[in-house]
């Protein structure tokens, strides 16, 4: 068992409070928009137990964010430290959510989030939003970080990798996919593709295992218009 396994518990949890919901967004398991202008930003980050590294994540995360969630496994026994009142109170100070995922996947509020002053790091925050509303779909679940994140410029690169499966194109024909397909193709930021003449591109073998990992993405990448600026 992962941090992953929380993952779909604590989403529906937040979608019920009407947020949109993605993994793995700028270093953050969980980022959760609610419409507005501008939109409230949320962070959850995931851990199997209620520990200090949680909180110090939490730390981390909450200049870029409006409120912070911290979410645990409930222990067995209910002896963890989600019934520390120090470690409560801790939580409480740092204005942060507490909530604890049951062994059946139920979510328990242990502690709602305070509102506190207004945050500095508006540069940190604006890149979760913009990540977080280029992104199609909710592609990855959050709390893992052994794979490659399927960020919106992989998504926007395996629509290009999708394009060139039938043979070498010219960047301008794989503009209606993506307006920054001729920067994909000649930054070659995953070694997907190779120039084979001036103007020219076909895939590399990297390329085409890339099909071959997530084929669903570049099927359902390749089928629509997407709009979006790099962001490895």
């Amino acid at each position: 068992m992962n941090e992953t396994s929380l993952y779909a518990p604590v989403k529906r949890f937040l979608e019920n409070l009407d947020f949109v919901v993605k993994g793995e967004i700028g270093g953050c398991d969980i980022v959760a928009l609610r419409e507005g202008e501008p939109p409230i930003v949320v962070i959850c980050e995931l851990k199997l137990q209620f520990n200090l590294e949680l909180v110090l994540q939490g730390v981390d995360r909450a200049a870029a964010c409006d409120e912070v969630w911290l979410a645990a496994r409930m222990s067995a026994r209910g002896k963890g430290r989600e019934s520390d009142a120090r470690f409560r109170n801790l939580c409480r100070r740092l204005g942060f959510g507490l909530l604890a995922v049951t062994a059946n996947d139920r979510v328990e509020v242990l502690l709602s989030p305070v509102a506190q002053a207004p945050r500095k790091n508006a540069r940190r925050r604006s890149r979760l939003v913009d990540e977080h509303q280029r992104r199609r779909g909710d592609p990855v679940a959050g709390g893992g970080s052994r794979t490659p994140i399927m960020t919106a410029y992989r998504q926007s690169a395996l629509a290009c990798a999708a394009a060139l499966a039938d043979g070498p194109k010219r960047p301008r024909d794989l503009k209606a996919l993506t307006s920054i397909a001729p920067k994909i193709l000649q930054h070659n930021v995953y070694g997907w593709f190779a120039r084979v003449e001036r103007g020219l591109y076909d895939l590399t073998d990297a390329g085409r295992a890339s099909l071959v990992r997530w084929p669903q993405v570049a099927h359902d990448e390749a089928r629509h218009e997407i709009l979006i600026a790099p962001d490895l």
